[in-house]
């Protein structure tokens, strides 16, 4: 399959998830379309039919979740539940872990979120301090630590946390995966007030020693650096993905508003002043959904290394490509841009996301530039 020629199916996914999306629209229930996409299997799409997903990868999931963007009801949990957590678990899960989990992810009656973030330690996962040890006498886990920037963690039966365990080899800690279901004692969350207006809360997580069964990690303890970077570069597509559905959402309604918004008597679309910039954002979301299209292509052929270049370059593209057209969308509708009536003033904030998490363009640039580049490491 060519990344950049969409096949068939792909078109009428795209054709099917835009009439659901445009049916719950901007003012959308959040759990009610959460439940019908999970019933139509949009939600699972990438997970293995074995397990009621729909066989498909990253390509078929971020296509869904641009798709709800475009209609004005993205939903932030699909970055997170099935395409992070499903992800690591499928791929690396147990088999009990996968028997439990993946069939509620796929069909949406279960969600995950995923905590990784943490106040000290911002973008360097290297530094995480979430600790985990055995506890010798029943083999139990205890984690203890912090997490910050948390998604959704009040509606997700559970959290899958990273952490940090000693290797018995070297002594140096190693991340490991642990599934904490939400009303474990000692996992305590505080909401975090937030001047982004989402359906999705953020929170700060507190572990104190934090007692989890052997069971609870997920997959192989010495294999956790590759399995946190497998849910890592979905991440990035999906945020690309959400982030031009935001930018076409947007455009769409400023290219409705110049269209229809006449001033002596000509529409205001047909002034260069106003085509030319909502024509350059609309250029730029289309090569970010190229670059997108891409990261995914390669993720779902099992190249991790041409993936992570691809999804940071996505990520960094879909976020500049969707500050761009937000703004553009604003200043296309003057005064009429910042009423609760258009619906677009929210997204200013909204699109600032999209070069912040999961990683900041900063961070990006020197993945590029270090990585690509082969420029001389600046940290």
């Amino acid at each position: 399959m060519s990344p950049v020629i969409e096949t068939e199916e792909h078109k009428a996914l795209r054709a099917a998830v835009a009439a659901l999306g445009t049916r719950h629209g901007r003012d959308h229930d959040r759990e009610a379309l959460w439940s019908e996409a999970g019933k139509l299997g949009y939600l699972g799409v990438n997970l293995p039919e074995e397990y009621g997903g729909g066989g498909g990868g990253i390509a078929e999931l971020s296509l869904v979740l641009e798709e709800l963007g475009a209609a004005g009801c993205p939903l932030l949990m699909m970055v997170v539940s099935p395409a992070i957590c499903g992800t690591v678990i499928a791929r690396f899960g147990t088999g009990e872990q996968k028997r439990a989990w993946l069939p509620g992810l796929a069909d949406g009656t279960r969600t995950m979120a995923f905590g990784i973030t943490e106040p000290d330690a911002g973008s360097n996962s290297h530094r995480i301090t979430t600790t985990a040890r055995r506890d010798p006498d029943t083999g139990d886990w205890l984690l203890t630590g912090r997490k910050v920037f948390i998604s959704g963690v009040d509606i997700a039966d559970a959290t899958l946390i990273v952490g940090r365990t000693e290797d018995a080899r070297t002594g140096r800690l190693k991340p490991c995966l642990f599934i904490v279901p939400r009303d474990t004692p000692g996992f305590t969350r505080r909401r975090i007030d937030m001047e982004l207006t989402a359906a999705e809360k953020q929170f700060e997580l507190t572990l104190d020693d934090v007692r989890l069964p052997a069971d609870a990690l997920v997959g192989d303890e010495d294999a956790g650096l590759l399995q946190l970077f497998a849910g890592l570069n979905p991440e990035r597509v999906m945020t690309a993905a959400f982030a031009i559905g935001m930018g076409r959402y947007a455009l769409t309604r400023a290219i409705a508003y110049a269209r229809d918004r006449t001033v002596w008597d000509t529409p205001i679309g047909a002034h260069q002043a106003i085509a030319h910039p909502l024509a350059q954002a609309h250029i730029d979301l289309e090569l970010a959904r190229l670059m997108t299209q891409k990261a995914a292509h390669l993720y779902d052929a099992g190249d991790d290394a041409g993936a992570g270049e691809a999804a940071n370059m996505a990520k960094y593209a879909a976020g500049e490509a969707c500050v761009k057209a937000v703004d553009q969308a604003v200043q296309t509708l003057g005064g009429n841009g910042l009423t609760r009536e258009f619906g677009l003033a929210s997204l200013i904030t909204a699109a600032r996301v999209a070069r912040i998490a999961p990683v900041s363009r900063e961070m990006i640039l020197n993945y590029v530039s270090h990585q690509t580049l082969g420029l001389p490491k600046s940290y």
